[in-house]
């Protein structure tokens, strides 16, 4: 059993909304990915498995598309529209990410389909949604991040006329995707009191937007713009800079020194049984950790102590001591470090082997695993599909093609010309 099992995904997306239909799948429900003839462009996306491209072995198109079956038709033809169609009827949810109208020229928009279907859920993620000035504006993730306000708070205090900086490649994307994915399940979930489906216009300008903190509120408050600063939170006012470089050229965030006055004690008593304390056991120190006193000098003395008693330490060592001590320090990993940390690998099963058989039985890869837990449904990841693999297979189990009817497809084009996998579903 798991969390979505019996629910029909069909999906029709790209970079911005292929995220959504991989989350439902890994969490039980079928998806049907519509493709070109062939194949999605985002098969072309590098890296490629042995630096070979090659568009069944898109690194990137794997990450972003587990648990999904993939069925190859041409959109632009009447005999392809109406395959999809029927699939549809059939449908709990439809997700896509075209550009708005684009469907209703086609005859698959929200307002034709639900006279087939009045429980189906369709959800269109777009850039800046279906109405609007700037509906028909391009856009990527990169934009998105841009004009969302993400991009504004992220860079540097300490390097003069330093600009905006984006953070890691995609977050766009997966942002606008977790909203679209928790839109639609809420659809869902009224259409299980309702017994009717709805359409949702998603836009990933406005999902971006909702994640800028307290940068909107600070200016309609108290009217002033936050700034950027190097590895810490945007603020209004300055806060102490957080990074602290360790003996082996690390990096640990470091805040919260006088978060209150046991935890400023405990942290002394480390550091004096180091010999590194300094003056930090003065009195003065212990009314800060209690609130009653400020003072930004002091302030700044206490934590260049503390820098150079991080800078003598490992970061191991730092980052497993302050947490002793209760205080919410972290090392700066890079991704791949994760990767031989016990608590993701053995502790939380973050990181999951999934079979590739089509490069023999006992081929696996690991991709990075499961964003929450289900404890009583499991999450049931499987590899990502090949170009056009459940073609024939959705034609002939799920539509009632007939074999005369699949091979008149074939002649015509309208499914991939070279069809050699029937897989049937892996749900």
């Amino acid at each position: 059993m798991t969390a979505l099992g019996g629910l029909l995904v069909v999906e029709l997306c790209g970079e911005r909304g292929q995220y959504m239909g991989k989350l439902m799948g890994d969490m039980g429900a079928r998806v049907i990915k519509i493709e070109p003839i062939d194949g999605s462009p985002e098969r072309n996306i590098g890296p490629f498995k042995d630096d070979v491209p090659d568009p069944n072995s898109s690194l990137y198109f794997w990450a972003r598309n587990t648990s999904k079956e993939s069925l190859c038709v041409d959109l632009e033809s009447p005999q392809g529209i109406s395959a999809v169609k029927k699939l549809l009827a059939k449908a709990d949810v439809f997700l896509e990410d075209r550009d708005p109208g684009f469907l209703k020229t086609i005859g698959l928009d929200y307002e034709v389909l639900k006279q087939t279907n009045k429980k189906l859920v369709m959800t269109s993620l777009t850039a800046f949604g279906q109405d609007g000035p700037y509906k028909d504006y391009r856009s990527n993730d990169l934009v998105a991040l841009a004009m969302g306000g993400i991009m504004h708070s992220c860079g540097y205090d300490d390097v003069p006329n330093s600009p905006p900086i984006r953070p890691s490649g995609g977050h766009g994307d997966f942002i606008s995707a977790h909203y679209g994915l928790i839109g639609t399940m809420s659809a869902l979930f009224s259409r299980d009191f309702t017994g009717v489906g709805q359409y949702l216009d998603v836009s990933a300008h406005e999902a971006c937007s909702s994640t800028t903190e307290a940068s909107i509120p600070t200016y309609l408050f108290l009217n002033k713009e936050v700034f950027r600063q190097t590895g810490r939170h945007q603020g209004a006012t300055p806060t102490p800079k957080t990074l602290c470089k360790t003996i082996d050229g690390k990096y640990i965030i470091v805040f919260q020194l006088f978060n209150n006055l046991n935890s400023w004690m405990s942290l002394v008593k480390w550091m004096s049984e180091k010999g590194m304390s300094e003056d930090l056991e003065d009195e003065k120190y212990k009314d800060m950790a209690r609130h009653r006193t400020s003072n930004t000098e002091d302030s700044d003395h206490a934590f260049e102590v503390v820098r150079n008693f991080i800078l003598n330490h490992t970061a191991d060592e730092i980052y497993r001591g302050a947490q002793e001590l209760k205080y919410p320090w972290g090392i700066v990993r890079s991704p791949e470090e994760n990767l031989d940390d016990p608590h993701f690998l053995e502790d939380r099963g973050m990181f999951e082997d999934i079979p590739h058989t089509e490069f023999g039985d006992e081929v696996t890869y690991k991709y990075a695993g499961r964003p929450y837990r289900f404890k009583g449904t499991p999450w049931n990841a499987f590899r990502p599909p090949l170009i056009g693999e459940h073609t024939a297979y959705i034609l002939n189990q799920d539509l009632e093609y007939s074999e005369q009817e699949i091979e008149n497809l074939l002649l015509t084009g309208i499914i991939p010309s070279c069809l050699l996998y029937t897989s049937p579903s892996p749900r």
